[in-house]
């Protein structure tokens, strides 16, 4: 039987490219840095973290408007926005008793725009 799948996501030579190798290897961040990256990406990756990006992308929120609007607790929207803020992601702002809650800075709303143009570019 010929098999019907070629494979392309590996080499089948034995040439190292050094000049690309060394160009990239001058220009890649520290290891701490991407370590940082790979840990921001984490947060992205949880749906309710990303239901909660979506609505204080659209206006500003307080956890008990967060919790009625996705059907949670609020400890539960509180324990993620705890998340969130860590990873500089939101801020939250005190009106008497109130807590209100945005996103951090126009960043996380072009990397949430940019993720969306990413998974609708095919459809």
């Amino acid at each position: 039987m010929v098999d019907k799948y070629i494979t392309a996501d590996r080499c089948d030579c034995e040439v190292i490219h050094e000049d690309v190798v060394n160009s990239v290897r001058t220009k890649m961040p520290k290891e701490e840095t991407l370590y940082d990256l790979a840990e921001l990406f984490k947060v992205f990756g949880d749906s309710t973290r990303i239901r909660i990006l979506w609505a204080l992308d659209e206006a500003e929120m307080c956890v008990c408007d967060i919790a009625y609007l996705l059907n949670m607790t609020q400890s539960a929207i509180s324990h993620q926005l705890r998340v969130l803020k860590q990873a500089k992601l939101v801020r939250n702002r005190r009106e008497g008793k109130v807590v209100y809650y945005s996103l951090d800075d126009e960043h996380v709303k072009m990397i949430f725009d940019q993720g969306l143009v990413h998974i609708n570019e095919d459809k």
